[in-house]
């Protein structure tokens, strides 16, 4: 018998262990978060779209919100807030997965479409919230450009998420 597994050659099974979940769920965070950076870089390239310094904006609000400062100084410091940003949309993206595996593992088990849909709105959560309540971004002011370059690639870290946490679920 296969520990935390409830069939053989599955990752999630019917009664996976807590390991194995956030295993499998970050795993296809991380999948997802890849195929939401593809498609925004490929939205930049595209359309000639600057990077967003909205990751970075968002650090350097939390870093002063919380009293914990960014160490270093001038360019040293500003390459320490370029790293963050990007790196905080991989927490997110991971993160978000890894919360997914853990809900199917305690019996939430949507299909494809439902495991999509809530795992496209946990990044845009994860990823727009923490922006917004630190007043670095209004979505509500954003023009419908804005939402679509923002919404396309939260659909397919969704769709990537799900598919591929689904995948490690089966035998």
């Amino acid at each position: 018998m296969t520990r935390g597994c409830g069939r053989p050659g599955s990752l999630l099974g019917r009664r996976p262990s807590v390991r194995n979940a956030l295993l499998a769920g970050a795993a296809a965070g991380a999948a997802g978060t890849t195929a939401l950076n593809a498609v925004t870089y490929l939205d930049m390239t595209l359309r000639a779209r600057p990077t967003s310094s909205t990751p970075e904006d968002t650090v350097e609000k939390l870093s002063e919100k919380t009293h914990v400062p960014i160490p270093g100084q001038g360019e040293a410091r500003d390459n320490r807030v370029a790293g963050l940003g990007p790196l905080s949309g991989l927490v997110t993206g991971v993160g978000t997965g890894a919360l997914l595996g853990l809900a199917r593992a305690a019996g939430w088990r949507p299909g494809l479409l439902g495991s999509a849909v809530a795992a496209t709105a946990g990044a845009l959560l994860g990823s727009n919230g923490p922006m917004t309540v630190l007043g670095v971004t209004d979505p509500r002011t954003w023009p419908a450009s804005a939402w679509v370059s923002d919404l396309v690639p939260h659909l397919a870290y969704g769709v990537v998420t799900a598919a591929v946490v689904q995948g490690l679920d089966r035998p």
